[in-house]
């Protein structure tokens, strides 16, 4: 890991999107202070940015822990996330601006070449970092809070998406690929019902891989 308090904020960010800290997993704040050269104060200050973003949670006299996934989080998920993702999508073709539009397309390009790598951590952030052009596109301070908070759990829940096993999981990565390229098209376009019926099409692929996270198949006994 690189030292600094930025450097520190990024990689927290990151192990915890790719599920590399546990969620519910309490951070040790004196070795992060010496692993990041840093004294306290900073990565305390860090530490309440991650809180402040639904990252991590401050708990009195226990430390700090990565958010927890609880089956009453999972379910106010999965209740909520195509409505704020559709509104995010209407809203992202109303306020775009042309540096936003490039910054997604930057972003496809980097994803659709860890599509071809299999580079499973890059697919899941570049995932994650579309989305969130397409909220900072959105540009609606009620909505940005709540759809960077699905992200994070979107991220988590759905890291198995990225490692297909098998040809129908191969199959459903190309699938996001594409709608991730018709995104783009029906934004520049200005098409917001095209954005919306794209927005229930990606979410119906996302729910259907991340209840395989949630529910895999069980382990076959041997008698």
């Amino acid at each position: 890991m690189r030292s600094g308090k930025a450097a520190l904020y990024e990689d927290l960010k990151r192990l915890i999107l790719t599920m590399e800290l546990d969620p519910d997993e309490l951070l040790d704040e004196a070795s992060l202070t010496a692993q990041y050269g840093l004294s306290r104060t900073p990565v305390r200050e860090v530490f309440q940015r991650l809180a402040g973003e639904g990252y991590l949670e401050i708990v009195e006299k226990r430390g700090v822990r990565v958010i927890p996934m609880s089956h009453s989080s999972l379910r106010n998920f999965f209740l909520v996330a195509p409505m704020i993702y559709a509104a995010t999508g209407r809203l992202a073709v109303q306020n775009y601006k042309p540096s936003q539009m490039k910054a997604l397309k930057e972003t496809q390009k980097r994803f659709r070449k860890a599509v071809q790598t299999r580079d499973a951590e890059a697919l899941a952030l570049e995932n994650n970092r579309f989305h969130e052009i397409m909220g900072e596109m959105a540009a609606n301070p009620y909505l940005q809070p709540s759809l960077g908070r699905l992200l994070i759990d979107h991220c988590r829940i759905g890291h198995t998406f990225f490692r297909p096993q098998n040809a129908d999981m191969e199959r459903r990565l190309q699938l996001a690929a594409e709608h991730h390229d018709a995104f783009i098209v029906a934004i520049e376009a200005r098409d917001e019902q095209a954005v919306v019926d794209l927005v229930f099409e990606h979410w119906e692929l996302s729910r259907e891989n991340m209840e395989i996270f949630i529910a895999p198949q069980g382990l076959k006994a041997d008698f």
